[in-house]
């Protein structure tokens, strides 16, 4: 889909649908938009439009219009309508007017920044479907999306591009999510990896198995040993022209391409699902895309630990030790609890190769889903001014996180009588003890932990996205390095 600006008056753009903004009156009646007065009157009248958040009224015809349909998008009552809402509204309606066989939109937004950018988003996220595998794909689609703006102000093309950028980089996390585990192993992960840092000036490294054994990684090489399929540690790196600190962000993805829970099996039912444990793995990939193309004046690198959870004839057993690579050993309760291991390996590595503040981001735990819905991440962190730079970064990317404890109290529950650190600490306080393993290897280093388990998959389509992968916490990572000081 081509995005671009249109600097015009929303009733000259030509287009085969505008959409246009109404808010909800703050008390009494509704004031229509100047615009629609007089041709939609008798809407406004009957009540068929009112400016209800996410309220979607379809017009044809209008006078005064050069587009050949207004599509009226409610945003609620006057001064609440957040930036998650209104890249909401941008997807709903592409989702709607794509739906309705329309080609050419325009979107008639406010002339900030902001907004821009919240829109050319939303189209994007809106667009996007989980049909790659069909033998006959939806063949409707958008070809052009303008966002209709007045003034020269050059801060708008700017934003469009991050908008657009955003959307690029989420829609390749989603393409990859959702690809089924017979076709996304471990190293076709790494080569999708490779083809888009090579394809944005990245520089790649995978490490093979032979690699990561002669480094010591016995916790993520543990967990792969039940597959036929090779692992892979993936290592893309950005380095800035003019970096502002000495600051390196390390970000880390779990890539987990299926996970049967190994020799601590899961059940059957839903286990088709966790095609999706490689979530945070896509998100780093897509942020990096993002990163490469948005030029932040910070050095990153990103970490992808990747591999298959099996229960093979050599699949590590329940009491099994490893040694992972920072030395310590890990005794292994329960196979199942496979992410935290290969994440400590890949945490540790990325404290060797120089990461000064650390971010990772996994599908972690049930227990995360029980504490916060799917409404949430849970966010944990040793640091205060990285949790607070997050903070800001996952509002700025409209990506709710919530934050958790990691009290003393919980390493207690991870004591082994036999190794270093037992992998799991019981059924009270999961995802909060998960948090707790993976701080044992991250030791002083600044560190944010994100449990996106709920937040990586809708279950149900959404007005505004598909059912599938959400790519979330992209917008999080991108903006943590954009305005990192």
């Amino acid at each position: 889909m081509d995005i671009s600006l249109s600097r015009s008056s929303p009733t000259a753009v030509e287009a085969d649908a505008i959409v246009v903004l109404q808010e909800e009156p703050a008390e009494g009646k509704i004031v229509p938009r100047p615009d629609l007065a007089g041709p939609a009157a008798a809407l406004y009248e009957s009540s068929e439009i009112t400016g209800k958040l996410l309220e979607l009224t379809l017009l044809h015809g209008v006078a005064g219009f050069a587009a050949k349909r207004v599509l009226v998008a409610g945003v609620g009552k006057p001064g609440k309508l957040t930036p998650t809402q209104l890249r909401r509204i941008s997807g709903a309606a592409v989702r709607l007017l794509k739906g309705k066989g329309v080609n050419t939109i325009a979107f008639a937004a406010e002339s900030k920044p902001d907004q821009v950018a919240l829109i050319a988003e939303g189209a994007l996220l809106g667009l996007w479907e989980p049909d790659q595998h069909k033998s006959e794909p939806d063949k409707k689609t958008i070809s052009t999306f303008m966002v209709v703006v007045s003034g020269a102000d050059p801060a708008l093309d700017a934003a469009l591009l991050q908008g657009k950028v955003l959307g690029e980089a989420a829609n390749l996390s989603r393409d990859i999510a959702v690809q089924p585990p017979n076709l996304l192993t471990p190293l076709a992960l790494a080569a999708r990896a490779r083809a888009m840092a090579e394809a944005n000036g990245l520089s790649v490294d995978v490490l093979d198995q032979d690699r990561m054994k002669q480094l010591g990684m016995g916790a993520l090489l543990g967990v792969a040993q039940g597959s036929a399929e090779p692992p892979a540690l993936i290592v893309l790196s950005y380095k800035p022209s003019a970096a502002k600190s000495s600051a390196h962000l390390g970000f880390v993805g779990k890539g987990v391409t299926f996970d049967t829970g190994g020799i601590s099996i899961k059940p059957s039912d839903g286990m088709e699902k966790m095609k999706y444990d490689m979530a945070g793995a896509a998100a780093v990939i897509g942020t990096m895309q993002a990163i490469a193309q948005l030029k932040p004046a910070v050095q990153v690198t990103a970490l992808i630990p990747t591999v298959e959870n099996m229960p093979g004839g050599k699949a590590q057993r329940p009491s099994d030790i490893v040694k992972s690579l920072s030395g310590k050993t890990i005794e292994v309760l329960n196979t199942d609890a496979e992410g935290r291991l290969i994440l400590a390996d890949a945490i540790t590595y990325a404290k060797q190769l120089g990461c000064t503040h650390l971010v990772d981001v996994a599908t972690l735990t049930g227990a995360i889903v029980v504490a916060l819905g799917s409404h949430a991440s849970g966010m944990f962190s040793n640091d205060e001014s990285l949790a607070s730079a997050w903070t800001a970064a996952s509002e700025a990317g409209c990506e709710r996180m919530w934050r958790m404890p990691i009290f003393d109290e919980y390493r207690d529950q991870l004591k082994s009588v036999y190794a270093d650190i037992g992998n799991i600490g019981g059924r009270e306080g999961g995802a909060c003890t998960a948090a707790v393993f993976l701080k044992e290897f991250v030791g002083d280093t600044p560190w944010v932990h994100i449990d996106n388990a709920a937040t990586a998959w809708l279950d149900d389509a959404k007005p505004w996205m598909s059912k599938g992968p959400t790519a979330v916490p992209i917008g999080s990572f991108v903006n943590l390095a954009l305005n990192w000081k």
